[in-house]
């Protein structure tokens, strides 16, 4: 068969296959979801409900903690009944305790919903990403997969904006929004209905020990703290960043919506285009270096801006540090690892991102409830500081 005729039969199989990897395409973007819509109308919420400063922030990250640790579950169990019978109940159960949210008042009850959602979430995620790697084998699914997440990331600067948009007038109906999962589970089972996949199996015999060999490394480790204070940084900004703006300059949730999107928007650009030219330029340790300092500059100009094109400013710098950030230690986490390995040390890094989310209320909640909302972005300077003198400390040790 011909190169070109091998081209056209592709293509022919890449169309029939478009309806379903569209609709699995939104189920991931579902995932970064799960709080984008909720931020910008946080501020309303907390004082509706009259939140408790100190924990109030857990109502953002708990789903990143069930999240976190459910993917792995719901990945083992969608090998064992199938992918499917994992995919729809958990789309069905996303909307149910997303929406749930808008009927309780109690903070036990919204906190227990928020981890059901992201336990839902965690199903919805390897549900999706099991299929698509099913679907396709080779060079098509590397492509697809980076479908996948510029999709994703596309969604996480459209999600707050949707958010802020619909919360304007009322901060429940964001919740509604989380109604889109059973909207696409009654797509889904006719488009996936009698798809089998086969399992995937577990790690080859003697993988697991190399597993091990590589975690015993202190390089990955250091990594994977830094990515989890990134994590931690950048949720101090989508925590408290529309409080301190609403107190500030009474901004709306629309507007608390537009500047979350700005620095998604940053963050997206720079990790596509920027970060590579910044490592290649200082160094990988050095450019990881930077971002932080980046951030970390920016949060602490935060309690002092209170003009419209200076907080947008902000905005985009934090995106861009943050930017710099992401993809140069998943690069560095990488460049440590085995190739046969990468898929399981970087899954381990996602983990630790989650991990980073899930600390971040816990570490400046008690700084909002005793020191007020200016000294939390001092507080997370002061994380973004220390992870910046970590790596330039291990540009020796560890420079690729």
């Amino acid at each position: 068969m011909t190169d070109q005729r091998m081209a056209r039969l592709r293509r022919i199989v890449f169309n029939q296959r478009a309806i379903p990897f569209t609709v699995l395409l939104l189920a991931g973007c579902l995932t970064t979801m799960t709080g984008g819509v909720v931020s910008p109308v946080f501020p309303e919420m907390v004082e509706s409900l009259d939140l408790n400063p100190r924990w109030a922030g857990m109502f953002l990250s708990m789903h990143a903690l069930t999240s976190a640790l459910m993917t792995p579950v719901m990945g083992l169990v969608a090998d064992r009944i199938g992918k499917m019978k994992v995919m729809l109940p958990s789309l069905v159960l996303y909307s149910l305790f997303g929406i749930s949210t808008t009927f309780l008042t109690s903070f036990p009850l919204l906190l227990t919903s928020r981890a059901l959602l992201g336990a839902a979430s965690g199903g919805i995620a390897a549900a999706t990403i099991g299929l698509l790697s099913n679907m396709y084998e080779g060079e098509s699914r590397s492509r697809v997969l980076g479908y996948a997440t510029s999709a994703m990331t596309t969604s996480a600067i459209l999600f707050p904006l949707f958010g802020g948009w619909v919360g304007n007038n009322d901060w429940r109906y964001a919740f509604y929004l989380y109604g889109a999962g059973i909207v696409l589970a009654a797509i889904a089972y006719p488009v996936f209905r009698g798809v089998r996949s086969k399992a995937s199996g577990v790690l080859p015999t003697g993988q697991g020990a190399e597993l091990r060999v590589v975690l015993k490394q202190p390089q990955i480790w250091l990594i994977y703290s830094l990515i989890g204070a990134a994590a931690t940084v950048v949720y101090a900004i989508v925590i408290y960043a529309p409080l301190y703006l609403k107190d500030a300059i009474g901004a709306t949730p629309d507007f608390n919506g537009f500047v979350l999107a700005v620095r998604a928007v940053g963050a997206a650009i720079v990790a596509a285009i920027g970060a590579t030219w910044f490592a290649r330029q200082l160094g990988i340790n050095r450019a990881i270096a930077l971002g932080f300092m980046l951030m970390g500059t920016t949060l602490l100009t935060i309690p002092f801006l209170t003009q419209v094109p200076l907080i947008v400013l902000a905005a985009i710098l934090f995106g861009i540090g943050f930017g710099t950030i992401t993809p140069n230690l998943y690069n560095l986490l990488a460049g440590h690892t085995p190739s046969n390995l990468r898929a399981s040390v970087l899954g381990l890094g996602t983990g630790f991102n989650s991990l980073g989310q899930f600390i971040s209320p816990l570490l400046l909640g008690p700084v909002w409830k005793f020191a007020g909302l200016p000294m939390v972005f001092v507080a997370a300077t002061g994380v973004a500081a220390i992870a910046s003198f970590l790596s330039l400390a291990q540009t020796s040790k560890t420079e690729l």
